[in-house]
């Protein structure tokens, strides 16, 4: 079955910017006919939404090369090959990568999609005959409980007071969720532990015995490190002392951390996107030693941030079609949400709400989107059900979590440092969707009963 399931993917998953592209124009043919939207109301709707992730592609952007500029430096370097010592054999090493980003990613998604990655790529150069595409697919499936730990967008915003809580649940939610009843309900951390566990077994059990695809340590070995000019030379210019000025590197790093610790510890700010970049280019700066040191890591880091500038703009206007709303008063979204609802019982609703967000997921692949497609309509059905908000909305984050195992967005920075297609990993993460799935399914039904 693993063998089917790779050949498969490797057969016609095309590259991901071919992939963002065949999505679109499935959008919009089904739009027509479902919504009653002629061609020039989808194309509008597209090209409104192009730009609508300028901003979140710039994190993203950010957080990768910041992310692997981070991991650039030598005591970072240090700290990864020492964790990366530990497994003796391709089994713990498939083990000790999926256990560790799943962990990672539960804890903050940004973090652990990045560091997962980067420590997988340290484990090959360091265990042979690990299988290199089941390594990394492994690192990238600890993804799948991104939406359900710490840093899910959807719970997150549940517990936000305001009105806009309020208005995007069209009057049902007036008072906040609180996480108690999302990440933290005792249903959702038991699905959590036993979809980790799964991953990590199945991940485990997937290695192949022959036939493994390794990679020459070799070519995985980092450059050695940038050499930088002794601004102690009598020659040194002044331009040339500030660029290699340790006290530059360590007072602008200074304020860095100490802006994310009188945020977060005394302002109470949430660790999101954006602190995780501040921590990784902060840190970066630091531990690179002078600034000069940085900006040469910083800018070979950045040639991997090309597939997210390329291909985050059309997956914006992918959400413009799905959100749009034509003349004819209907959104594709809503007609899906909608499907879901009409077959739904209080026990089976959890289930329907998952594999909808499941299925806009693929389209609409930001926790954001589906916030914005699925609260107004979600949450005022399950009320009607007499189902509780925080297990809609949980069901929602799954949803919205579990497909990403097979829709490349959100591995686009995880393949450019692995330096891997899309089409490499995702034959093996179809195998992850499965088993986790049925976990995910069972837990839902549990809650609801």
């Amino acid at each position: 079955m693993i063998k089917f399931c790779v050949k498969l993917v490797q057969r016609w998953l095309p590259e991901p910017f071919v992939f963002a592209i065949i999505l679109t124009l499935v959008a919009a043919v089904l739009a027509m006919p479902i919504c009653h939207q002629t061609p020039i109301e989808v194309m509008e709707h597209w090209g409104g939404g192009v730009w609508n992730l300028l901003a979140f592609a710039m994190q993203m952007a950010l957080v990768l090369v910041c992310g692997s500029t981070l991991a650039a430096a030598p005591a970072v370097k240090k700290g990864i090959s020492a964790l990366a010592s530990i497994p003796r054999t391709p089994a713990a090493a498939i083990a000790l990568v999926t256990g560790v980003s799943a962990v990672a990613c539960w804890l903050n998604w940004g973090f652990g999609l990045i560091v997962g990655v980067i420590f997988a790529k340290e484990i090959a150069r360091r265990v042979q005959g690990v299988d290199y595409r089941l390594l990394i697919a492994s690192a990238y499936s600890g993804f799948v409980v991104w939406h359900a730990g710490l840093s899910g967008s959807i719970p997150l915003t549940m517990a936000t007071p305001g009105e806009a809580l309020t208005t995007a649940t069209n009057g049902i939610l007036t008072e906040p969720v609180p996480v108690s009843a999302t990440i933290f309900d005792w249903h959702n951390l038991l699905t959590v532990a036993l979809v980790i566990v799964a991953i990590v077994v199945t991940n485990t059990l997937m290695h192949p015995k022959k036939d493994v695809f390794t990679v020459d340590p070799a070519l995985l070995a980092e450059d050695p490190p940038i050499s930088t000019f002794d601004s102690k030379l009598s020659t040194a210019t002044p331009a040339q002392k500030m660029e290699n000025s340790r006290i530059l590197a360590w007072i602008v790093a200074l304020i860095g951390m100490g802006y994310l610790v009188l945020r977060l510890g005394f302002r109470g700010g949430s660790f999101d996107l954006g602190s995780v970049i501040m921590l990784f280019l902060f840190l970066g700066v630091l531990l690179h030693g002078t600034p000069l040191a940085y900006v040469r890591a910083f800018t070979k880091a950045a040639t991997g941030a090309a597939g997210i500038i390329l291909q985050f703009p059309f997956y914006a206007g992918i959400m413009g079609i799905i959100t749009g709303v034509g003349a004819s008063g209907i959104c594709f979204g809503t007609v899906i949400s909608n499907a879901c609802i009409s077959v739904s019982t209080p026990l089976t609703y959890p289930l329907l709400t998952f594999l909808c967000a499941a299925v806009l997921n693929m389209f609409v692949p930001s926790g954001g989107g589906h916030w914005a497609i699925q609260a107004p309509i979600m949450f005022a059905a399950g009320a009607n059900l007499g189902v509780d908000p925080g297990l809609t909305g949980t069901a929602i984050a799954w949803g919205d979590a579990w497909t990403n195992l097979i829709q490349p967005f959100w591995a686009i920075p995880a393949l450019a440092i692995a330096n891997l297609n899309a089409k490499d990993i995702m034959g093996y993460c179809l195998i992850d969707l499965f088993i986790t799935g049925v976990i995910i399914c069972g837990g839902l039904l549990l809650w609801a009963i």
